[in-house]
């Protein structure tokens, strides 16, 4: 049974404001690259990158994600991380681990930042409804980046069935290396491209560009 337990947002609220910034050359028109993160952004371990020390971004992807922005689409980071709900280590530490990803995308290319980050810190016998391969952080990814820039307080976002009258997804993308990361994609909607985890981003990024 599918439990419906939210994604959590990086060192916000879910809901809280969120300022997102001018797009680099050509205003948004509803693009969004939903993006998961080892293996397409960073080298994944299979012991979970424990520490912002242990970051290493795969090659070109910091310039990737720039050219994504430079076309138009915005970048949201959709994440399984069950070491929190593990208990293996908190919510501060991801977000480290995250400043840590930003800072290096940001050196590489200047165009090169993430507009949203989403991360489910469930386990998989908890059937949570926002952890890969159900789609409930690419739900709330688009809501949220809809609602962005409108200091809407504590709008609902909406999952699942209860969810009507969803935007047309054609020209967002998903990207991801496992088969969690396709099923999500199918679940919601939007266009799957599986990468290499040892190339990641670098690796599709002339495919979803044309």
């Amino acid at each position: 049974m599918i439990i419906l337990l939210p994604p959590f947002r990086d060192n916000a609220e879910l809901t809280d404001y969120l300022e997102l910034l001018d797009m680099p050359t050509i205003p948004w028109d509803g693009k969004i690259a939903f993006l998961d993160r080892d293996g397409v952004i960073n080298i994944g371990s299979d012991n979970y990158i424990n520490s912002p020390d242990e970051v290493v971004l795969l090659p070109n992807v910091g310039f990737c994600i720039g050219k994504l922005r430079r076309n138009g689409y915005r970048i949201c980071i959709v994440t399984n991380q069950s070491p929190v709900g593990r208990g293996l280590w908190d919510h501060d530490n991801l977000h480290k681990i995250h400043k840590r990803i930003s800072k290096l995308l940001y050196e590489e290319d200047k165009d090169a930042l993430l507009d949203l980050i989403l991360y489910s810190p469930y386990s998989p016998w908890e059937m949570a409804w926002a952890r890969k391969p159900n789609p409930g952080m690419l739900e709330a990814g688009r809501q949220i980046i809809d609602n962005a820039n409108n200091n809407i307080k504590n709008f609902k976002i909406l999952y699942g069935d209860n969810w009507k009258n969803k935007p047309d997804e054609s020209d967002s993308v998903m990207v991801g290396d496992r088969n969690v990361d396709q099923l999500a994609a199918e679940n919601y909607g939007v266009k799957f491209f599986r990468c290499n985890p040892n190339i990641g981003l670098y690796d599709v990024i002339d495919l979803i560009l044309g």
